[in-house]
């Protein structure tokens, strides 16, 4: 997004993106692990944001390339790796060869777009034969079901916010149908449950201080809330679990169902 609050010119974007990395790329990471990674591979990282997954695959397919695409690239740095190509530019606009990448892997990106489903299958035509796409989205659980007040009351204006801005945050429960729509096989998914609170394990401070000017002004909720917010993530007894994130993966066939038909027609 470029502007709203989940703005790259947002005074704590960098803390938002930071945040997340260090809460969700062990997850990440053990997923693509799972995977027959090649050194030559070459991949494509949508929505890279800060640039975690984008060196991590770098250094995993060194004799391949790594494109991480955003439409602000002001935290990446094309320095963390020779084979590291970083392009700015709209995913919805843009248009890659067919049969360009080995894998495409991206995280919480798609829920933000608008057509989604389509953008789906437009990655998927990216794909080299064989090849794989990652797509990891949240799956916000529902605001009310939080045994904590405070945590209902900025959760429900946390969420709706996201709803105004376009934002699908229970699209992930339709992903793994998606990937197998779009033509992919092999479609497999995990989760990872989020956690809210626990003094070792919180990300949702910056991201709860990233928005809340939005929410302050909308008034959905109040400085109290916020205040009383902050002092239970101060509370290593408080925890939550407020979303759960789908990673869900499928295979570009190696040859399309009908090919041997045609093959044997003269």
């Amino acid at each position: 997004m470029n502007t709203g609050m989940l703005s790259n010119d947002g005074p704590r974007e960098r803390d938002r993106l930071e945040s997340i990395q260090t809460n969700v790329d062990a997850f990440t990471t053990g997923v693509l692990d799972g995977l027959p990674i090649e050194p030559s591979w070459n991949c494509l990282e949508l929505g890279a944001g800060a640039g975690s997954i984008a060196y991590w695959l770098a250094g995993r397919c060194p004799d391949g390339r790594v494109v991480a695409v955003d439409l602000d690239t002001r935290h990446l740095d094309a320095s963390q790796a020779t084979n590291l190509e970083i392009q700015e530019a709209d995913i919805t606009c843009e248009d890659y060869a067919p049969g360009s990448f080995d894998l495409i892997h991206a995280r919480y990106l798609y829920c933000h777009l608008p057509d989604r489903d389509a953008m789906v299958e437009r990655a998927a035509g990216w794909l080299v034969p064989g090849g794989r796409l990652v797509i990891e989205e949240p799956y916000h659980l529902p605001a009310e079901t939080s045994s904590f007040p405070v945590v209902q009351r900025i959760l429900a204006g946390y969420q709706r916010m996201y709803r105004e801005h376009g934002a699908d945050m229970t699209w992930a429960r339709s992903l793994p149908a998606r990937l197998a729509s779009s033509g992919l096989t092999e479609v497999s998914f995990t989760g990872n449950l989020g956690c809210m609170g626990g003094l070792d394990k919180d990300r949702w401070r910056p991201l709860i201080a990233q928005a809340a000017p939005a929410l302050l002004a909308e008034g959905l909720v109040t400085e109290a809330d916020l205040s009383e917010f902050a002092g239970l993530l101060d509370d290593p007894a408080f925890i939550d679990i407020p979303q759960v994130t789908v990673s869900a993966w499928g295979r570009r066939p190696s040859q399309l169902p009908n090919a041997s038909a045609h093959a044997g027609r003269g």
